[in-house]
C-alpha cells in the first residue's frame, strides 16, 4: 500500500489528538509534514477525501428517517433533482429496485422530518415509504481499503453510555468537527482560536465524546466510490420479530457487511433487517451477501439485493450543520444526518 493510500487507509479511526497531527503521520509514513498535507489536500480536491473528522452517534442530537419512492423511468432525472435540491437530504441515489429512489432525511426533530419528506412527496406527486432506524447492529464504514470487499471492522465503536443529546454549547465545536479540521499543521489550534477556546480544551473535548460513543470514530472519512468501490448493495430482509436481533448480530460479525441494522416495516415493505456491502465489483458483493445470509441463518427468509446505479447527491455527516427546510423555517437545533448508516456511500 503506497504512502497516499496509507494516509486515507490507516487512520480512518485513531487520529491523533496532539497539537501537530499531521507531523505524527509523517513520522509514521516516512513522508514530511509538508508532503503529508499536500497529499491529503490533493486526495480532497479530487474527491477521495471527504473530511478529517468525526461521525456522531445517532443519540447526539436531530432525527433523520430513510426514505424511498418508487419513481417512473422517464422521470427518474427530474425527480432526483428536486429530492437533491432539499437541503435536508443529504445522500440520494438510484437503486435497481420497483422503489427505485432512496435518500436520507434529515431535521432538527421529527416533526421537521416529516414536514421535509411530506413536501417532496407534494412537489413530486410520488408516494414516499419512510424507514425509521430501530436498532443498530453495525454502524462503521471505517474499514480496510486493502482488499475487494471490506473486511472486519479496523476497530470496535465504543457503544452509546448517554441518550443526553450534546448541550447548546458543545455544538459550535460538533458542528465543526463534523465540517473537518483544516488541513494546516496545527489544526486543533486554528479550531481553538476560531471558537475562542484553549487547544486543549477542544481536543479534551473531542477524547471525551469518543470515550462516552458520542463520536462513532474521528479520523479520516473517505468517499469510497473514487477509491474503487463503487459496487455497493443493500441487502434486505424479511425477519420474524422474534429473530431480528440474534440475525442482526450475526451479520453484523460477518466480514464484508459495513452496515447492519433493523429498521420500521412500512406498507408494501415487509423488510426489518438491512445489510450493506461495499465492494470493487459486483460478483465480489454477491459472494459476500450469499455468505453472509447463510452465516447468519437467513438463507430461508424473504430477502431482496438492491445495487446502486447512480449516485445523485452525497454530503458528509452534518448533525449540526443550520439549514431551511423547503417552507424557509429554520430551525433553531441544527440538523443531523444517519450518520454511517446512511444507505448511500
Amino acid at each position: 500500500m503506497d504512502a497516499c493510500l496509507r494516509l486515507l487507509n490507516d487512520w480512518q479511526h485513531g487520529f491523533p489528538l496532539c497539537p501537530s497531527p499531521f507531523a505524527a503521520l509523517a513520522r509514521d509514513t516516512g513522508l514530511t509534514e509538508e508532503a503529508v498535507l499536500r497529499a491529503l489536500r490533493e486526495a480532497r480536491d479530487d474527491g477521495r477525501l471527504s473530511r478529517i473528522g468525526g461521525v456522531f452517534a445517532h443519540g447526539a442530537g436531530g432525527d433523520a428517517v430513510l426514505v424511498a419512492m418508487a419513481v417512473p423511468a422517464h422521470r427518474i432525472d427530474t425527480v432526483a433533482e428536486q429530492v437533491s435540491a432539499h437541503p435536508g437530504v443529504n445522500h440520494n441515489y438510484l437503486r435497481e429496485h420497483h422503489h427505485n429512489l432512496w435518500f436520507v432525511m434529515t431535521g432538527a426533530d421529527r416533526d421537521a422530518v416529516e414536514a421535509g419528506v411530506s413536501a417532496l412527496e407534494t412537489a413530486t406527486g410520488l408516494s414516499a415509504l419512510r424507514l425509521r432506524l430501530e436498532k443498530a447492529y453495525r454502524i462503521d464504514l471505517g474499514f480496510d481499503l486493502g482488499g475487494d470487499t471490506a473486511r472486519r471492522p479496523m476497530r470496535r465503536s465504543t457503544p452509546l453510555t448517554s441518550e443526553r443529546p450534546l448541550l447548546a454549547d458543545e455544538l459550535p465545536l460538533a458542528q465543526r468537527v463534523e465540517e473537518g479540521l483544516p488541513l494546516v499543521a496545527q489544526p486543533y489550534g486554528a479550531l481553538a482560536r476560531e471558537l475562542g477556546q484553549s487547544e486543549t480544551s477542544v481536543t479534551g473535548r473531542i477524547a471525551e465524546w469518543l470515550a462516552e460513543g458520542r463520536l462513532k470514530r474521528f479520523g479520516v472519512v473517505v468517499r469510497h466510490h473514487e477509491l474503487g468501490f463503487d459496487a455497493n448493495a443493500m441487502t434486505v430482509f424479511n425477519v420474524p420479530d422474534d429473530r431480528v436481533d440474534a440475525c442482526g448480530q450475526w451479520l453484523a460479525e460477518q466480514a464484508g457487511v459495513t452496515l447492519a441494522y433493523r429498521r420500521s416495516r412500512a406498507e408494501g415493505w415487509p423488510f426489518n433487517l438491512y445489510a450493506m456491502v461495499h465492494g470493487t465489483h459486483r460478483d465480489a458483493v454477491l459472494a459476500v451477501i450469499e455468505r453472509v445470509t447463510q452465516a447468519a441463518g437467513l438463507s430461508a427468509v424473504p430477502r431482496e439485493v438492491l445495487f446502486s446505479t447512480r449516485r445523485f447527491k452525497q454530503t458528509g455527516a452534518r448533525r449540526f450543520r443550520g439549514w431551511a427546510t423547503a417552507t424557509g423555517h429554520s430551525p433553531a437545533v441544527t440538523p443531523m444526518q444517519e450518520s454511517e448508516h446512511a444507505i448511500a456511500r
